[in-house]
This record gives structure tokens, sequence and C-alpha cells, in this order.
């Protein structure tokens, strides 16, 4: 199957880096490299390099970037600091990542993402480790309970996973479809009327799989410490528990003083590390999400290094 994905806040996100001919630049999640792409056509004696854990969207990004100053990384963003070091990079003009799972892995059946489409229950997106099948089918029912609740924000999850557990106890789970099936009897009625029953559960055993958000607050972290000064993150998040991360994260980066309201004169300090680039997140506008559905959720937080 051809890598297909269509870049969400494509103009918005290249925009905010302000991009230098002659800077460094790094692309934290290449996918099938749109953003990647528009972002090394603007330089000249600068460079772009660019990650990925999924094997791959390492092939096809090397293809797509050939011929442009680019070097496609296979790797977490989350190691980018040393993955970057083995090229004698230690600071950098720009970074973006566009989190959460690609189209080409929500189409791709046998890649397991999808409760649309049957296919062995997989959802890891490096290929490697721990499978969605070994988490459905081993976590104990409060593991499972914790899983949903805390990733997928799913209000049923003691149901769900009591379901799982009864399920699997008569038959193994293998199946996207036969996962699907359970989650949707365990809820009831009038909640399948509000969207596929599925999708929260679905989220929450991909963030686990993959270790999604742990992997999000290293590399958030790391990527505003290879910044120079005056170098920008710019961050695309897809569901509340990442845009809140990145929320949190970036008002920890420009906040300045933290001493106590009753204290006159500051004792502590602080002084910010960076600036909000706009207030608000920036989203989709209204042509983009009538050409891509996938965009409705995004949201690009920016904030700039002091």
């Amino acid at each position: 199957m051809e890598f297909v994905h269509k870049s969400v806040l494509l103009n918005e996100t290249v925009n905010s880096l302000n991009i230098k001919p002659d800077g460094i630049y790094v692309d934290g999640t290449v996918g099938g490299a749109g953003h990647s792409s528009e972002i090394a056509k603007k330089l000249s004696s600068g460079h772009l390099y660019a990650f990925d854990r999924d094997p791959d969207a390492v092939k096809i990004a090397t293809e797509r970037l050939s011929g442009y100053p680019a070097t496609v990384i296979h790797g977490n963003f989350d190691e980018m600091d040393k993955k970057l070091k083995e090229f004698g990079i230690d600071s950098v003009d720009g970074i973006m990542l566009d989190l959460g799972v690609s189209s080409y892995q929500l189409d791709t059946a046998e890649r397991g993402f999808s409760f649309h489409k049957d296919a062995p229950l997989d959802m890891r997106m490096s290929k490697e480790g721990i499978s969605a099948k070994e988490v459905v089918n081993n976590y104990s029912q409060d593991e499972l309970t914790r899983v949903l609740r805390d990733y997928g924000e799913e209000k049923f999850a003691f149901r769900i996973a009591k379901e799982i557990i009864r399920a699997r106890n008569i038959k193994e789970i293998e199946t996207t479809a036969e996962l699907s099936e359970i989650i949707s009897d365990s809820v009831p009625s009038s909640y399948r009327r509000e969207g596929h029953p599925a999708r929260k559960s679905f989220q929450a055993i991909r963030i686990e799989v993959n270790g999604e958000l742990e992997s999000l607050s290293k590399a958030l972290d790391k990527a505003f410490d290879l910044l120079k000064n005056g170098g920008v993150l710019s961050v695309i998040t897809f569901h509340s528990l990442e845009d809140r991360m990145v929320k949190q994260k970036f008002k920890e980066y420009t906040t300045g003083c933290i001493c106590p309201p009753d204290i006159p004169i500051c004792v502590c300090g602080r002084t910010p590390k960076g600036k909000l680039v706009t207030r608000k997140p920036i989203t989709a506008s209204q042509e983009e999400l009538n050409e891509n559905k996938r965009s409705r959720s995004a949201k690009l937080r920016t904030v700039l290094k002091l």
C-alpha cells in the first residue's frame, strides 16, 4: 500500500518555524514527509533531520526527501538529542512534531490501528515491542481499566475492561473486529449514538502500546533544550491528553517568577525561558476541514526560545 498521509496545518506549521535557508531543522515525526518536504524546499546551506519510529515511514520519507538537504533517521523523537549528536548537532533553529497516528497507519488494515478494519491486533508504530493483542489478553482488569480511563478518558472503562476479561476467558482476543464488538457490547445503546463506542478504547490501547505520553514528555523537554536562542518549537496535537501536556510544558517554559503573590520582591530569580507565539492554538481552516476530516481535532501550538 502506498504511504498516503495528508499533512494537517501544513502551511501554518511550516510558516511558524520562520525557516532560514542556512538553518538546522528537525521534524520529529516525518511520516510521509509532507511537512519535511516543504521545510527542506526552503533550505540552501541548511539541513533537515527527520525522525520516525515507523520503518515504513523511514523508507518512504528517505525516497521522498532524496535530492533535498535532509537526513532521515530511524528512531523515536524522545532520543533526538542523542541521535543528533552522532551528526555533530547540539543545537537547532526549529523543531516540529506532528503527533498521533498517521493516515497510512490507520488505513493499512494489517497494522491493526483501526476499529473500522478487521485485522490482527497490533498497533505498534515501531513494529517492535508489546502489541495491542498482548495488552488486551494479558493485562489485569485493574490495569485495563486504568489504561482505558487515563488514556482514553473512557467513562465506561470498568465495564469495558470487565467484558474484555470475560471474553478472553472464553477465547483469546485476536482481531480488531473482535475487540470492537466486545467494546460495543459493553456500553449502553445510547452511548453508541455519540460516535463509535470503540474509538476512545482503541486510542487508549494505542497510547499504552507505544508509550506515547511518556515519549512526548521527554521529547518536549529535549526539543526545547536543543533550540538555539530564537529557535522555535511547533507541535500539532490531535487529542486532549497530548494537547494538555503540550500546553502545560509550554506554560512551564514561559513562566517567570513563581514567588508567592504576598512577597513584594522576587526572590526566586526565575525568568521565562520562552515566549508563546500565539496565545491560543491554531486550528484548521474551513477549507482544510472540508478537504481533510482528520484535521478537525488538530491544534498547533508554538513556543519561541528566548
